[in-house]
Parts: C-alpha cells; sequence; structure tokens
C-alpha cells in the first residue's frame, strides 16, 4: 500500500507536465498566427529568403528572389533554366539588377534606380545580364489565398526596369488585398533574337529566339508553385503589362507553349496601351504592332556582320558578310557570346538603327509566339480568361518623333532627352510654370490645338492608326469568341501647365494612379500637385479598387466605380476634377470604320 501513493503522485505530475506541454503547444501555435502576418523568412523550392516589413504602407515585401540562373556566358540566347539551390537564408530586402538595356529615360541609370545619372547614361549600356529576379508584396494581414497580380514593365521592350518606384507594388498590395509580383525579363536583343547559329541543336524554347517571352513564362511558372508560400493564390493569377508589357501580355494569351501546358499559367489579363497585331490584320494604313519573323531574321544577320565592321574583323560589308557566310553555327554563336552588352549595343544604336533593324518584340515563329496571334483568337486557339484592356486618352503625345509618319514635319520636341530628363527630373509642379509650350513644341505643331496641324492633332492620328486600331482589332477578334472582354479609357489630364498641353492623358501617365504611386518618378514629379491632390487620390483608388475586383473575381465591377461597367465595346472613362473622381460609360467609337 506504500508504494501506491508515489506511483499515484508520478501518474499525476506526468498529466500535469503533459497538459502543460499541450498548453504551451497551444500558445506557440497562437504565437505564430499572431506572427505569420508579419513573418518576412519564407521559403521558395529553391531556398529560404528574407524580406522586409514596411510599417508606412502595412505590407511585407520580398526584392530580388531568382527565379532562374543567371542567363550568361554559355546561357545567353538560351531558353531559361532553374537557378542554383541554396543553402541559409538569402536575404531579399534590395532590388536586384536591372537587365542588361541601352540607357534610356525610361530605364535606370548607373545605381538600378530612379536617380541623376539616367539623364547621364542614356545609349550607354546600363543593368546587367544576371537579372532574372522577381519581387513580391502582400498585405500584412496574415490572409491566405489572395490573389495574385503579375506585372510586366513596358519600355519598348529594350528597356525598363522593376525597381522603377512608379512600379512599386506596395500600395496596390494593400489597396487590392492582394499579392502584387514584378519579374524582370531579358530587353532588345538579349530578350528577342533570330538567328540559325543559336538555334542549331536547341530545344524549340531555345530555338524560338523569344527569350523574354520564355522568361516571363519562367517567372509564371515560379508563381505557380510558390506563390502559396506568401500567401498567394496559384489558381487565381491576374497577368498585367503595361505598353510592351501588354504586348507581351497578348503574347502570352496567345502562346502555343502556353495555352498547351497541363495546367493554366494564369486566369485573367489586363494589357493597357498594347497590342499585338501583324499588318495583314489590319486596315489599311494602320500601323502594326508586330513585326514578322522575316525582320528578325535580317536583323540577326546584320548584327552579325555590323560586329565585324565595328571590331574591325571587316574592311566593308561585303567582306563582312563573306566573312559571316563562311562561320559554322558553332563559330557565329561563340563570337556573339564573346561580345559585351556595351558592345552590342554600340551596333545597334550606331549601325541597324539606321537599317531600321533596332527595335524588339515577340517574334511570330509559332511554338512560343503564335503565328498570327488574332487569328488564334479568332480561331479558339488560346488560352481563354476574362480581359480587362485599357488605353489613356492622348496615347500618342508621348512619341513626338513618331509624328512625321502622320504628315509632321520632323519631331514634335524640341528638346533632347537629356534635356527632357534634367528638366522633369527636377521639377517643382507646386511652383509657377518653369517652361513655356514653344520651348518644348517645335513650331510646325503650333499653336497646339490647330485642327489638322497642331500637335494635339497629329498626336490623336497617331494615336488612332498605331494603338487604337490594333485596340479595335484585337479586342474585336476577343468578343467574337469570349464575353468577357472590359475596356477603360483613362482621360484624366489636370497636370499643371504646359505638361496639360505637353503631355495630358498620355502614353504611360495612368500608371501612377494604377500602383498609387505619386512620388518621384518621370511622370510622377510633374503631375501631382497640392491642387489636384483630392481627386487624382479619389481616381487613383477607384482604379486600383477596380483592377482589384478584376483580379479577385473575373469581374472589374465594384463599389468604387459608382457606375455599372458593361463590356467592349462600351467602355469606363476614368477621369477626375481636381477635388474628386469622374466616372462614366461611353459607347468606344471605332479607330478606323
Amino acid at each position: 500500500m506504500l508504494d501506491k501513493a508515489p506511483r499515484a503522485t508520478a501518474i499525476a505530475l506526468s498529466l500535469f507536465f503533459l497538459a502543460a506541454q499541450a498548453a504551451n503547444a497551444d500558445n506557440n501555435a497562437s504565437s505564430r498566427d499572431d506572427h505569420w502576418p508579419h513573418q518576412t523568412l519564407r521559403s521558395t523550392e529553391f531556398g529560404q529568403v528574407n524580406g522586409k516589413e514596411d510599417d508606412a504602407s502595412h505590407t511585407l515585401s520580398w526584392k530580388g528572389i531568382p527565379y532562374a540562373k543567371p542567363p550568361v556566358g554559355d546561357l545567353r540566347w538560351r531558353a531559361p533554366v532553374d537557378p542554383d539551390k541554396w543553402s541559409g537564408v538569402r536575404s531579399t530586402q534590395q532590388f536586384a539588377n536591372a537587365c542588361s538595356q541601352y540607357g534610356r529615360i525610361y530605364g535606370p541609370g548607373a545605381n538600378n534606380r530612379y536617380d541623376a545619372t539616367i539623364g547621364t547614361t542614356l545609349n550607354q549600356a546600363v543593368g546587367n545580364e544576371d537579372c532574372l529576379y522577381l519581387n513580391i508584396w502582400r498585405p500584412a494581414n496574415g490572409k491566405t489565398d489572395l490573389p495574385v497580380i503579375v506585372f510586366f514593365h513596358g519600355g519598348s521592350n529594350v528597356s525598363g526596369y522593376t525597381a522603377d518606384p512608379v512600379y512599386d507594388g506596395a500600395t496596390l498590395a494593400r489597396t487590392t488585398n492582394s499579392i502584387v509580383v514584378t519579374p524582370n525579363f531579358r530587353l532588345g536583343i538579349l530578350g528577342f533574337m533570330d538567328l540559325p547559329a543559336l538555334k542549331a541543336g536547341a530545344d524549340a524554347d531555345t530555338a524560338s529566339g523569344n527569350f523574354a517571352i520564355l522568361d516571363s513564362i519562367r517567372s509564371l511558372e515560379f508563381v505557380q508553385r510558390n506563390i502559396a508560400n506568401f500567401g498567394g493564390d496559384p489558381s487565381n493569377v491576374t497577368i498585367m503589362g503595361q505598353s510592351a508589357g501588354a504586348i507581351n501580355v497578348y503574347a502570352l494569351l496567345t502562346s502555343p507553349k502556353v495555352t498547351a501546358a497541363q495546367s493554366k499559367l494564369f486566369h485573367r489579363a489586363v494589357p493597357l496601351s498594347g497590342g499585338l497585331s501583324l499588318a495583314v490584320d489590319l486596315p489599311a494604313g494602320a500601323i502594326p504592332t508586330m513585326s514578322p519573323e522575316t525582320t528578325y531574321a535580317s536583323q540577326g544577320r546584320a548584327l552579325v556582320a555590323n560586329l565585324m565592321l565595328d571590331d574591325g574583323s571587316a574592311a566593308n560589308a561585303t567582306e563582312a558578310q563573306a566573312k559571316a557566310s563562311q562561320m559554322t553555327d558553332a563559330q557565329t554563336a561563340a563570337y556573339l557570346r564573346s561580345k559585351t552588352p556595351s558592345q552590342l549595343f554600340t551596333t545597334l544604336l550606331t549601325r541597324l538603327s539606321l537599317l531600321g533593324l533596332s527595335g524588339s518584340g515577340p517574334i511570330p515563329e509559332g511554338h512560343t509566339v503564335a503565328l498570327d496571334p488574332v487569328k488564334s483568337i479568332t480561331q479558339g486557339q488560346y488560352l481563354k480568361v476574362p480581359v480587362l484592356a485599357g488605353n489613356t486618352r492622348d496615347e500618342g503625345k508621348l512619341f513626338p518623333s513618331f509624328l512625321p509618319l502622320v504628315g509632321g514635319s520632323g519631331s514634335a520636341r524640341k528638346v533632347t532627352d537629356a534635356q527632357l530628363f534634367a528638366t522633369q527630373f527636377a521639377y517643382n509642379a507646386n511652383a509657377p510654370a518653369q517652361i513655356t509650350i514653344d520651348q518644348w513644341i517645335t513650331p510646325g505643331y503650333l499653336p497646339v490645338d490647330a485642327p489638322v496641324t497642331g500637335f494635339t492633332a497629329r498626336a490623336e492620328t497617331f494615336n488612332r492608326i498605331f494603338f487604337l486600331a490594333s485596340r479595335d482589332n484585337i479586342l474585336n477578334a476577343l468578343k467574337s469568341v469570349q464575353p468577357s472582354v472590359w475596356y477603360y479609357r483613362f482621360d484624366w489630364d489636370k497636370e499643371p501647365a504646359p505638361w496639360n498641353d505637353i503631355y495630358g492623358a498620355a502614353h504611360l501617365f495612368d500608371l501612377p494612379f494604377v500602383f498609387g504611386n505619386f512620388g518621384p518618378s518621370l511622370m510622377g514629379t510633374i503631375l501631382s500637385t497640392n491642387a489636384n491632390e483630392a481627386g487624382r487620390l479619389d481616381l487613383s483608388n477607384a482604379m486600383m479598387k477596380t483592377i482589384g475586383a478584376f483580379a479577385k473575381k473575373g469581374d472589374p465591377n465594384n463599389d468604387a466605380l459608382d457606375a455599372y461597367w458593361p463590356t467592349w465595346p462600351k467602355g469606363l472613362i476614368f477621369n477626375a476634377t481636381n477635388t474628386a473622381k469622374k466616372i462614366e460609360v461611353q459607347t468606344i467609337t471605332p479607330a478606323m470604320p
């Protein structure tokens, strides 16, 4: 009997400790749940990453996550491959390199950010070929299964960078309660190249030459496999792009490689200010937004021959072409891969541009990019998802050098790119005007509001035959095979004079509203004033809420609009007074009836 008490005591103590451990485990679980909204340490299939919490925006971010191995050396002009796995924790608190490009006012400067060096590195090599990284933002609220918005930047497919402050995803993520992802992708002749020597013995992806599109696909595959670890829903991914990014969105929408995938890489599409139409698809007089494969084949051949002229391998064009024709595929590939980005861009800008072969974009080769994207849509050979497209009212005003295409005499802009950047970088929009319209616009386009010959009229003609002709072409094709097609036009033009005439609702001016970012950026500095703040922010909030509604349910209608948004060919007009948003429905007039 004496041994029963100790035994009972031991049992009691065991039960006590078990209960204590269970309680402690519950407390730890509760602690983890409470802490998860602020947890910056997350896992990817390649290793752990540690991001950053921003108390001001109430968001978490991870910047510079590798989604593919650096495409350098022998991987230049090859399809992307998985990055090497890493041990330990990788810090992802700063943007990674921008992709190699030549300096433009829309790209980074020497420091991979928006700063004064953008104006001093124009036409020089900037960025780095080690650039296949992406960034993630999410609200710090602990929610899971959030919609995912993947944004592809613009820049004519030759420039651009995810570190551009207008693309910061914090405000959009918080306002829409979504995950926002911004991937880098290869640009220019490093992103698109059609040359037999690079295709020899290659897989079908590499042989397509559409490396930028393949990068974008690889980033979407990364999202599918990893975004749940950041609280996102891989079964609800929206791809969004502006300008060249919109062109690439359409390329993804109609890609044979994407449509053949076993599971959808995305579920909605938001192409803004871009189309993807060949000349054969458009009315007479329209300017196509896509070049045929033969153009890129000519570019590839010209690049090799003209590099030889620049490095002294050949004394003249005839000798260069002869030497190039005698090289084996392996020799040609090795020769091209031996060149630095600076050497490639110098030849591109000084020689190929004179031949009309300096541009880049999706190559319609039939594997990665459809042979005819519009025809693919009408035949139902595309990824059938809801589409929300948009344009700005005055797209053409951002392209004064293109106005001779519509009867203008020379460029409509007096100032150089360097002068433009210096002026806009330092501009104080709340002070009295620091420039006049005649200092900016050439006399042949003045007065700006003159019928036919004025800057506004010429820019509208260019807008109509380039942006809007392609818009009509592709949206009509989509609407013929699916009901879920919406369209908006951005009309806001409340910049202080004379910027309201120089730009108005120009190409890319909707981006600060889409992302809710009105701080220093190329256009943010000149458009944001105290006088227009209330209406500007009200409109921006409505636009972000609309994108959030579309990302969540595939329909943009929401309470922030104060109007019902019907499908194409009706459209929603986004505008505002200085004090409040102004949103209305209109029937959209065909660009070239």
